[in-house]
């Protein structure tokens, strides 16, 4: 069974409220107040549950969970493949969302064997990690990647902002995109947090059985350890960041053969541990 067959029933599972919020504001602007709205980003707790058993809770824009579920369970590595997912069940509750995801028995054990306690996961890839010894996890290689022109780089920035209408009306959220290698845009998930905003993608990218090999990552934040981590585990060789990435990023990706270009604004970008 492909992971595309994978669906829920469930109403609440992509958008169980909405993703933004009005509020009543005063705005101080050259002295004086003015009444206005502002338009917020909402976020909410997600628990993601495994065959019955809650493994973590992260805080995420309450958008496209399915995919959030699908692709943290593979950047994680709860799930080896795809076809280890056999269902998806989305319920509301009143202090958040609760994912429930039937999972391959094999795959159940060995989760049980983790001691990791994830609560909280937007902020830090490493929050619950029990010991320094587990805290970094061994990194896959990638195949060999081609380098991105310059060209693609550009044009994939100048597209970003078009493709953010969350961003837009909050300014509180992270982008991640998918791009051809040309640099045109393909598919683009938002999310408070930047690294579910990457799961959400990588979700979808599994769902649409889209070849990692024909495009490349473009991140609205900066290119962290976990961002490495999480392109590399899914086969991702190029990695693209508007802000800088971490030296721990940097030594990551040269030993999973990632291509990483940080600092990507319109007119200037940079690349690291280029040797081509």
């Amino acid at each position: 069974m492909s992971v595309a067959q994978v669906k829920s029933d469930n109403p609440y599972t992509d958008l169980p409220s909405p993703s933004n919020s009005s509020f009543n504001v005063k705005r101080w602007n050259n002295g004086s107040y003015s009444q206005a709205q502002d338009t917020l980003a909402e976020e909410m707790p997600i628990a993601l549950c495994y065959n019955g058993i809650s493994h973590v809770v992260m805080m995420a824009s309450p958008c496209n969970l399915e995919e959030l579920a699908l692709g943290f369970s593979l950047s994680e590595g709860i799930l080896e493949h795809p076809q280890q997912l056999y269902n998806i069940d989305t319920t509301p509750r009143a202090e958040g969302i609760e994912i429930n995801l039937l999972i391959a028995t094999r795959q159940q054990q060995l989760l049980q064997q983790r001691t990791r306690n994830l609560t909280g996961r937007t902020g830090c890839g490493l929050c619950g990690s029990d010991s320094l010894q587990t805290a970094i996890r061994p990194i896959d290689k990638v195949a060999h990647a081609p380098l991105l022109s310059d060209a693609a780089i550009q044009r994939a920035i100048s597209q970003l902002d078009t493709h953010q209408p969350l961003q837009g009306l909050t300014g509180a959220v992270h982008g991640a995109a998918w791009c051809s290698l040309d640099g045109d845009i393909q598919q683009l998930r938002e999310d408070v947090g930047r690294h579910n905003a990457l799961d959400k993608l990588i979700g979808a990218l599994i769902n649409k059985e889209i070849d990692h090999a024909t495009g490349f990552l473009l991140m609205s934040s900066r290119a962290s350890y976990e961002i490495v981590h999480k392109a590399a585990s899914v086969g991702i060789g190029n990695l693209v960041a508007v802000s800088a990435p971490t030296a721990m990023a940097i030594q990551l990706a040269e030993e999973a053969g990632i291509h990483v270009i940080g600092f990507a604004r319109p007119g200037r970008h940079v690349r690291y541990g280029d040797k081509e």
